[in-house]
């Protein structure tokens, strides 16, 4: 037994001066270009919703979740805030989702957990604190309150339902970017704006060339 130990022991030191070496010399691959092999992707996205559903499961909704005026409110924000990366109704990719790896879910996409009400949680503690590692921000940390995130999540909920027009309208009879904590930049409070200009290219949010 104790011979056995001493191999078991000798093994995974070997191992952790290999996977040293490894890391020292520059193996792990960090582009975002080249993904992770099929192993290693099912093993971070096992440990992340372990780590959301976990912390998540004592969140409890507002019982006005499905109000009219959280999902208008909801909607500017979303525009101004989500669909770049995670896209609106009609709308077939952004040039930042293109390049983000993992790439971000398809919001207006309808997915398992689009009506389950133990979903709404899990958006409202995603929206707050982000994901590490993913480039989903913790909105909470640049000002946006509860009850702003509580929109949004209400918002998200609804997405999946609305037309290209009808996701047009929603934004469009909402406050824009508009919620508590830090203050916003003039600009970011247009929702009709659909489009902006760099000095090297224009493209707008549904169509764009170089």
């Amino acid at each position: 037994m104790k011979q056995f130990l001493l191999g078991a022991a000798s093994v995974i030191g070997l191992g952790a001066i290999a996977g040293f070496g490894y890391i020292q010399n520059g193996g792990l691959d960090f582009a975002a270009d080249r993904t992770h092999s099929d192993g290693v992707t099912k093993l971070i996205a096992w440990a992340r919703e372990q780590s959301i559903t976990r912390q998540a499961k004592d969140i409890v909704p507002p019982g006005d979740l499905a109000s009219g005026e959280r999902i208008r409110r909801g909607a500017g924000n979303y525009e101004a805030m989500c669909v770049g990366c995670h896209l609106s109704p009609g709308m077939e990719d952004s040039e930042i989702r293109k390049g983000l790896y993992p790439v971000p879910p398809n919001l207006a996409l309808a997915d398992d957990a689009t009506n389950a009400s133990e979903g709404d949680g899990r958006r409202f503690w995603i929206i707050k604190h982000g994901i590490k590692g993913s480039g989903m921000p913790a909105w909470a940390a640049g000002g946006m309150d509860d009850e702003a995130i509580w929109d949004l999540t209400a918002f998200i909920k609804v997405l999946p339902k609305l037309s290209a027009n009808a996701y047009e309208g929603s934004v469009a009879a909402s406050e824009g970017h508009s919620h508590g904590g830090m203050p916003h930049e003039p600009a970011l409070q247009q929702p009709s704006e659909k489009g902006h200009n760099h000095e090297s290219h224009s493209h707008s949010r549904h169509k764009h060339s170089h």
